[in-house]
Formats: C-alpha cells, structure tokens, sequence
C-alpha cells in the first residue's frame, strides 16, 4: 500500500508543479485515481514539508512549496 501511495504522491506533486494551486477534488479527477488515494498521497507530501495549504471562500487549495 505504501509504494502504490508513493507513486500518486508523486503524479500529485508533478501535477500541482505544473498546474499550481489546485483543490483536491480537481487533483483526483484530472489524475483519475481514487480521492482517498490523493488525499493519502497528500498527507505524504505534508508531512514531507513540500505543499502548502490556502484556504479560500470556496475550500481549501494545495499547491507545491
């Protein structure tokens, strides 16, 4: 399970490096993989140090740091 969530973390991470700030939703369907899959991959990338969070009137957006 771990490798399988690496490697989204690491489509998820070259998504938003390209694109920028992005809600998670927008990040699940654009890279077809299940939402419970990125929101993990996301919580790797966190505790990684390597996105930022920007809350906004509409939800909250991640984008790389």
């Amino acid at each position: 399970m771990e490798d399988k969530i690496g490697e989204v973390a690491g489509y998820v991470w070259r998504y938003l490096e390209d694109e920028g700030k992005c809600s998670v939703s927008s990040i699940s369907s654009s890279l077809d993989f299940p939402r419970s899959k990125v929101n993990m991959a996301i919580g790797w990338l966190a505790r990684e140090g390597k996105l930022e969070f920007v809350d906004a009137d509409r939800g909250t957006y991640v984008k790389a740091s």
